[in-house]
């Protein structure tokens, strides 16, 4: 049966449609209408707008779960506690392993990838392990190596092919014949946790990498003598860069510059979240490393290095409005569309699309959660 949701606006990749109906039908969108039939089934949220559900494509755990727990059931937690924050679609994302581990959790995850009854898993994110140690972040540097592809053969035939994209330092041995590689099996490649040169990236880029792993973190910075990373991902067209938007990773500022360079359609929202997201201050572990989450951060007990974040896409989305350095539209861009073409997921989510699976959120006038729906059916409500 086809119902029809009444909203004051609608956002959709090219426009902001107005005051109207969308219809629904079997668990996916129809077309948008300026008027309903005369007895249609009206899902009336009139006073409210709607959004595709968010879509995070950088995000290690959730709900006190982590994706190196390697547990089933960790990665059902995350799925249905992701709905709370506006995701409808997301990438667990690994952290830098040994081969065996990361081999067992790309098995897992891919057990339980069709069948998690919250946001959906469309695919996995290997962040790792090819990466250098000056810019390591909250990653194990003894397992850092450089790229091999029978290596990845392995983890993507464990992963029964689900791997949609892999981060590596663009300055490691043999990363453009294994750029090269992968990207012609459909691979997205970002670069991060790396010291490289500006042309270092360029070369990576040239090969095929198309996504920057969370813009200014983990990378070497700018100087007008050494453009580095960040330079490259200021200047290299045709890129994506992953940005965090908790005010705490990059400032307000920085973000703003990066949305100038770069255009709100090359910016993908990314949260990054560790296993504290959803739960209280304390201590955690990411990965192998004790956290500690006070002031909305999650720090390395070690060092104090930032190790993750806590935040909520949805949140992510309210600050960079608030901030002053996006509209609406653009925010719910960033966190939707953007991220789902920078991974080759754009046509299984991030959009309001006639036939496309009906995921999708309420959120009010100043942009908080309402509610969260899957393939038509409210999942959650605030």
């Amino acid at each position: 049966m086809t119902s029809y949701l009444k909203a004051d606006c609608f956002y959709y990749p090219t426009e902001v449609k107005p005051a109207g109906y969308l219809s629904l039908h079997a668990g996916v969108f129809g077309e948008w209408t300026e008027i309903a039939p005369a007895d249609a089934k009206i899902i009336d949220y009139t006073g409210y707008q709607i959004a595709p559900g968010l879509v995070d494509t950088h995000i290690h755990g959730y709900a006190g779960a982590d994706v190196m727990d390697n547990s089933a059931q960790g990665i059902h937690k995350m799925s249905e506690g992701l709905l709370s924050t506006g995701v409808t679609s997301f990438l667990p994302t690994t952290l830098t392993s040994t081969f065996e581990q990361l081999e067992n959790v790309s098995a897992t995850i891919a057990s339980v990838a069709d069948q998690v009854k919250g946001a959906k898993i469309q695919g996995i994110y290997f962040e790792g392990p090819y990466f250098t140690e000056e810019y390591k972040g909250a990653q194990n540097p003894s397992y850092m190596k450089n790229p091999r592809l029978d290596e990845f053969d392995a983890w993507q035939k464990a992963a029964k092919g689900l791997i949609k994209k892999i981060a590596l330092a663009p300055e490691r041995e043999g990363v453009k014949e294994f750029v090269s590689a992968v990207t012609k099996q459909g691979v997205t490649v970002a670069l991060g946790h790396s010291n490289g040169t500006y042309q270092e990236a360029k070369e990576a880029v040239q090969a095929g990498a198309s996504v920057w792993v969370h813009a200014y973190n983990g990378m070497r910075g700018l100087t007008h003598r050494e453009p580095g990373m960040v330079g490259a991902v200021y200047n290299l067209p045709n890129t994506y860069a992953e940005l965090i938007c908790d005010g705490h990773h990059v400032s307000p500022v920085a973000c703003e510059i990066l949305m100038q360079q770069k255009g709100h359609g090359h910016v993908a929202m990314i949260t990054d979240c560790m296993r504290a997201g959803g739960s209280p201050d304390g201590d955690y572990l990411l990965g192998e490393f004790p956290v500690v989450v006070a002031n909305g951060t999650a720090r390395l007990k070690e060092s104090g290095s930032l190790a993750g974040s806590i935040l909520k896409l949805k949140d992510g989305l309210k600050n960079v409005v608030a901030w002053g350095i996006a509209t609406p539209a653009e925010a719910i861009h960033m966190a939707t569309y953007v991220p789902a073409v920078s991974v080759g997921i754009d046509e299984v989510c991030g959009q309001i699309k006639a036939g496309h699976a009906a995921d999708f959120i309420v959120l009010d006038k100043d942009l908080e959660l309402v509610a969260t729906y899957l393939d038509g059916q409210k999942a959650f409500e605030a």
